[in-house]
């Protein structure tokens, strides 16, 4: 396919890389910081794109090169230097991982792993996520992801430092969970989400599970399932609940977090009501922390809470635009409903 770029404009390949990503208009929009309306014009030709950030944000999100994009060589280096996405996959998706029983011998032989060390590797990954060095880590996670497995291996053959090797494996599989929502990989990061989950179930520790939660909540918000990700970041939020009482500053990031989260499920869902209540409690947890900071990788504290409440508000503020415009047209009685409602949202987006 290629080979016939030259046939098709700059929304066209976009439409059919979307495509063959699997992502809707919307997952890819929100991936560029973008409305669906704007993206829908762009695909079908009626808008230009010539800036080269949006188009190298589409290319990065798409995980395909400039030149796929454009049907023409471009005289510029392509920032990704490394595109390790199926080396995660090939991780994640390993056929030991779906039963210790049945291949328990195959595996008696394996490298020990020490905890610590592995959990400071994580660390640095996440450091290197939250500076913008995504490509670097989607570089360090099949190894990462690797020595998570073997670590689970060993604490499920020895109580000794259990815990602490399931919360190492929840966090690793958390930051795979959320750099594949950041690269559009939605189907991959659930399961890394789902893997995060039941490690910090094993590890018995409530802000492991509490962050594995916010993990998956990211990850049903990618695949646009935003009643299961109110739902999962509700639960998680009352269960951790009774820490926040005390006043620990690492609960109430993710508390906080939790909340912020939901909110924009909710606003996503069209439900403003409840966005505007997740919201407060958002902010009444920022308060009592009383500062930004980052616990967790959670970057939580007021100015967090604003930003979150402008995002939502945005959000809502389309929604509506949208609905009201529905309305209109559907109330003038025109024959040409898509072509007036495309036409009339044009302007909004």
């Amino acid at each position: 396919m290629r080979g016939a770029g030259d046939k098709f404009s700059v929304g066209e390949r976009i439409a059919f890389y979307r495509a063959r990503r699997g992502l809707t208009q919307t997952q890819l929009a929100n991936l560029v910081g973008r409305s669906a309306d704007w993206l829908s014009k762009i695909e079908r030709g009626e808008r230009p794109l010539r800036n080269v950030e949006v188009l190298s944000a589409i290319a990065r999100a798409l995980r395909v090169s400039m030149t796929d994009i454009l049907g023409q060589p471009v005289l510029f280096e392509d920032a990704r230097a490394e595109d390790d996405v199926p080396a995660i996959r090939d991780a994640l998706m390993a056929p030991g991982q779906l039963s210790r029983t049945l291949f328990a011998r195959s595996q008696q032989r394996e490298t020990l792993v020490d905890s610590l060390r592995c959990g400071q590797l994580a660390e640095f990954a996440w450091a290197h996520y939250q500076s913008g060095r995504v490509s670097d880590v989607v570089s360090s996670l099949p190894r990462l992801i690797r020595e998570a497995q073997d670590l689970e291996r060993q604490a499920a053959r020895s109580a000794a430092s259990s815990s602490q090797a399931w919360a190492v494996s929840a966090r690793i599989h958390h930051l795979a969970a959320t750099t594949l929502s950041k690269v559009g990989e939605a189907d991959l990061s659930w399961i890394a989400a789902e893997r995060a989950m039941r490690a910090a179930d094993e590890s018995g520790d409530a802000l492991v599970l509490a962050s594995a939660a916010r993990a998956a909540t990211h990850a049903l918000l990618a695949v646009g399932r935003y009643e299961d990700a109110l739902n999962l970041g509700e639960t998680a939020a009352r269960w951790l609940a009774p820490r926040v009482v005390d006043g620990d500053p690492e609960a109430l990031s993710l508390f906080g977090m939790l909340h912020l989260r939901t909110a924009v499920a909710a606003a996503r869902h069209q439900d403003r009501a409840t966005a505007a209540e997740l919201l407060r409690r958002a902010a009444r947890a920022a308060e009592q922390l009383g500062v930004d900071a980052n616990y967790w990788q959670t970057g939580f504290g007021p100015t967090n809470v604003e930003l979150h409440r402008l995002s939502a508000g945005l959000v809502l503020q389309r929604q509506l635009t949208r609905a009201v415009v529905v309305r209109r047209v559907a109330g003038s009685g025109w024959r040409g409903l898509g072509v007036g409602v495309r036409g009339a949202t044009s302007t909004s987006a």
